[in-house]
């Protein structure tokens, strides 16, 4: 039995050298639709902002820089309004089950913006979300800068609600930083296409610091290196966001809670409108020349491309794993500490409790059809066992999913004990109740559940929590794919996904038997034949 897995994989190991090897000679059918649907990067600029009167007026604040962007882009406030990066809400969710983290979705780091509005929302892309009286009908409150200035000073204060710090002349302090107000002209002049600066102002930096969440998306990413990522290396193809992030209306594509990045798995020659959010509408779903790449192209029907092309992720910087909240509130000396661990990150914080950062992590793997389930506030759980606040949807009967690799961050997180659902503390605020002010669990329960209109026991307890990401940055060069055997062994990466049968990994006694059977048979025929040989050339000697 051994053997013969063994000449599976061997058998599998040439195919991918094979393909390997093609690939090298730049003439792979993947290779030359991607260079093709990607060719001629620079795009054409119409207008320059700086010659506008409208930008040359005096300006004080961000709501009057947007009034003048409406002037001309008189559609832009309407189409900006219906995006989730405004309403930060799932716009094909129902309404009433608040999907999205600005409704009552909870998640395992800093848990729901609900009471917490003016530190968590300095990341949304407009001015003054500072409770829930925010209006959100008003296109004057669109921040159009934060994703469009090109001069690289304009900055949101950390707990300012959005808005940058005022008034213009006065620097003001936070998170040990100094911000100075904008020089608004100067950044209203600038204006232009979205650059991975831009987007990673935010995406970066979620969850309170650089690489927190995602694990795939931090600093480095910023001129990364081709080794980190082919597609946005400087000294690879250098695309930035929107390159594959395409945009309609200002709707980016890209992965939101119910609804799939993408429906239909179509490359551009099949439709030359569609966006460029999947691996297959560059490279199409059969990427490996089909000779040589035959038993790879076999593979993605129900492996992502990513699960081969993303070894491991936070390659460069390390990014949160682990985050228990049960621990918070030590003080030393009756003040608040930090200590910081290998790579100068916070291990334990009176704030937030003990944490643990990895780096070159190796992601886990579900069935995954491009929905992420989530729950609410409202959802009760079982505390008995982990709760996975966020999942992947999928299975491997669904034609839609694929194998996909992701990042779960874990943790200690509060929950009502009598209720059974998870809690949404109010944590930032210089009130006592606020979590970080008085320490204290209860009143920081009581005042986030109150504000968010749901009932409370008066018991907060903690729980075990799963989160998950997808892992679709950080592609590596082809060279450094993940090799056959790292699945198709006993302690493989897919180790856990028994759901089907992989050679090199399992034993199956139908399989091994006929495998069995068809090695006799072939010897006993291989016998036959050599006894028959010998048989016939007596008779002819005769």
């Amino acid at each position: 039995m051994r053997l013969m897995r063994n000449s599976v994989l061997l058998l599998a190991a040439v195919v991918f050298l094979g393909a390997s090897a093609f690939a090298a000679g730049d003439t792979a059918p993947g290779r030359e639709m991607a260079r093709q649907a990607t060719k001629g990067k620079e795009l054409w600029i119409t207008a320059d902002h700086s010659k506008f009167d409208a930008l040359k007026q005096p300006f004080k604040s961000g709501p009057e820089v947007t009034k003048a962007c409406l002037t001309c882009h008189t559609e832009a406030g309407h189409q900006f309004h219906k995006t989730i990066h405004w309403t930060w809400l799932d716009p094909k969710a129902e309404k009433e089950l608040k999907v999205g983290k600005g409704g009552l979705v909870v998640n395992n780091f800093c848990i729901n913006i609900q009471s917490n509005e003016p530190r968590c929302t300095s990341c949304h892309a407009g001015y003054g979300w500072k409770n829930k009286d925010f209006d959100f009908t008003s296109q004057e409150k669109i921040d159009c800068l934060v994703c469009h200035e090109q001069t690289g000073t304009y900055k949101k204060f950390p707990a300012g609600a959005g808005n940058p710090a005022p008034p213009p002349g006065m620097t003001f302090k936070g998170n040990g930083k100094f911000y100075a107000a904008p020089e608004w002209n100067k950044v209203a002049q600038s204006v232009g296409r979205p650059t991975r600066k831009n987007c990673g102002t935010c995406h970066f930096y979620g969850g309170g610091g650089d690489g927190v969440k995602h694990g795939d998306l931090d600093s480095s990413m910023l001129k990364p290196a081709k080794t980190l990522d082919v597609h946005m290396g400087i000294d690879g193809q250098n695309f930035t966001c929107v390159r594959c992030h395409t945009t309609v209306k200002h709707d980016i594509a890209g992965r939101i809670y119910s609804t799939p990045a993408a429906t239909e798995r179509k490359s551009l020659l099949e439709d030359d409108l569609g966006s460029k959010i999947m691996c297959e509408s560059c490279h199409s779903n059969r990427p490996h020349k089909s000779e040589l790449g035959m038993k790879l192209n076999d593979h993605t029907d129900k492996l992502a491309c990513q699960s081969c092309h993303i070894p491991a992720f936070a390659r460069v910087l390390p990014t949160k794993m682990w985050w228990d909240w049960s621990q918070a509130g030590k003080k030393k000396d009756g003040k608040p500490y930090v200590v910081k661990g290998e790579w100068g990150k916070p291990t334990y914080m009176t704030k937030k409790g003990d944490m643990r950062w990895e780096k070159n992590v190796v992601p886990e793997y579900y069935w995954f059809n491009g929905t992420i389930d989530t729950i609410t506030a409202k959802t009760v759980i079982d505390p008995g066992k982990p709760v996975r606040v966020s999942m992947p949807v999928g299975s491997i009967n669904d034609k839609n999913s694929r194998i996909m690799p992701f990042k779960v961050h874990r943790g200690m997180t509060p929950y009502d004990k009598e209720n059974k659902t998870m809690v949404i503390p109010h944590l930032f605020g210089k009130d006592k109740a606020a979590y970080w002010k008085g320490y204290d669990w209860t009143e920081a329960a009581k005042a986030g559940m109150e504000y968010a209109g749901l009932p409370f026991s008066g018991e907060v307890g903690f729980v075990e929590t799963e989160y998950v990401y997808p892992t679709t940055h950080m592609v590596a060069p082809k060279e450094n794919a993940v090799a056959c055997e790292e699945c198709h062994s006993k302690q493989g990466r897919l180790a856990k996904m028994t759901c089907f049968y992989m050679p090199g990994r399992d034993a199956s006694s139908v399989i091994d038997a006929g495998g069995w059977f068809i090695v006799l048979a072939s010897a006993v025929g291989v016998i036959l034949h050599a006894l028959g040989r010998i048989f016939m050339s007596g008779r002819k000697e005769d």
